[in-house]
């Protein structure tokens, strides 16, 4: 009798726990993305946009020096945006006529469709819309990028190479603490749970706050060049713009795409014959050293290469912006 009430209490217990995890589960899940500070809001505001096959494409287009014809396309990391070269962006519109950048899509200010294949592929399709939208589709484009971006890169890169009307000509391609050998890149955790997560992924990337964001990104970072939580933030509005934190999973995808098209993009660096540079954080946990590094000269031996201080990490151009900036500078003007 004892042991029937016991249960009964625990049963009554959990009924109300349960009664009262609902409500406070359903309000979290709707939570507002929150507010642009100051400073993303007016990176929002400075921007544009254009239409992709009837998607918004979040860009940014500034004129620097006057009688330059050299551009610049910047293609940003995952999962963060365009946002992530505003502590360079200054130095590079004294050196270039265009600088320009966008947030891919399903990053940043960009649509965030679902459901959606998110390819490589596609974004690069992307990239080579908004050159012809700017105008400068028979212009020769220097290509700048991180992490995810020099996935894109390799890809503008083959059909470069290809030689097909309508793509992009590069004049130079600088690439960073990007995984572009499948066999030397080290996923985090989360990003394997997402990517590989099946049924649980759409209740992981709803159940994803700033809390499992910041915990997850910060390790990527060096010790001493750690974002601050303001900074955390503004990385964080970005992923929740458009609800971005639903399409994580599916954008991850693009892991798989690299291992499945190893040999169309790592070859099209093996055979690059334009100027090729890459700087790197040597700390990064992503693309750890120096397994990355040994295979990158072996398979590059052509390319330039800039190590940067040993305590600087997989965001280079925001945990060391000088020492990144001069480091690209340094190989736009060796040639």
């Amino acid at each position: 009798m004892v042991r029937r009430d016991r249960l009964r209490r625990m049963r009554e217990w959990w009924v109300q726990v349960g009664l009262l995890a609902v409500p406070l589960l359903a309000a979290y899940l709707h939570i507002p993305p929150p507010q642009l500070s100051p400073a993303l809001h007016s990176w929002k505001s400075s921007g544009k946009f254009f239409t992709y096959k009837g998607l918004r494409i979040f860009y940014q287009d500034s004129v620097g020096v006057v009688g330059s014809p050299e551009i610049v396309v910047l293609l940003h990391g995952f999962p963060t945006s365009s946002y992530d070269w505003y502590k360079i962006w200054e130095g590079l519109t004294l050196r270039f006529h265009r600088v320009i950048a966008l947030d891919f899509l399903g990053f940043g200010f960009s649509d965030k469709p679902r459901p959606h294949h998110y390819s490589i592929f596609e974004q690069a399709s992307i990239v080579e819309a908004l050159l012809r939208h700017l105008g400068l589709q028979n212009r020769r484009v220097n290509l700048l990028s991180h992490d995810y971006g020099d996935i894109v890169a390799q890809e503008l890169l083959y059909r470069f190479k290809q030689n097909r009307s309508g793509r992009l000509t590069i004049k130079s391609l600088c690439l960073s603490n990007g995984g572009i050998f499948p066999e030397t890149h080290r996923p985090l955790l989360l990003q394997k749970l997402l990517k590989d997560g099946g049924m649980l992924s759409p209740i992981l990337t709803r159940l994803m706050n700033f809390f499992v964001f910041s915990r997850g990104l910060t390790p990527v970072f060096g010790p001493y060049t750690r974002p601050s939580e303001s900074e955390l933030w503004d990385m964080w509005a970005g992923i929740r713009n458009n609800d971005g934190n639903l399409v994580i999973d599916s954008l991850l995808q693009y892991i798989n795409q690299r291992k499945k098209f190893r040999r169309r993009w790592v070859g099209a660096l093996a055979s690059v014959t334009i100027p090729i540079h890459f700087i790197y954080g040597p700390l990064d946990p992503v693309n750890p050293y120096p397994e990355f590094l040994e295979l990158y000269r072996k398979t590059l031996p052509r390319s330039t290469v800039s190590i940067l201080d040993d305590h600087i990490s997989h965001y280079p151009q925001l945990e060391d912006p000088m020492g990144f900036l001069n480091a690209y500078m340094g190989f736009i003007n060796s040639f």
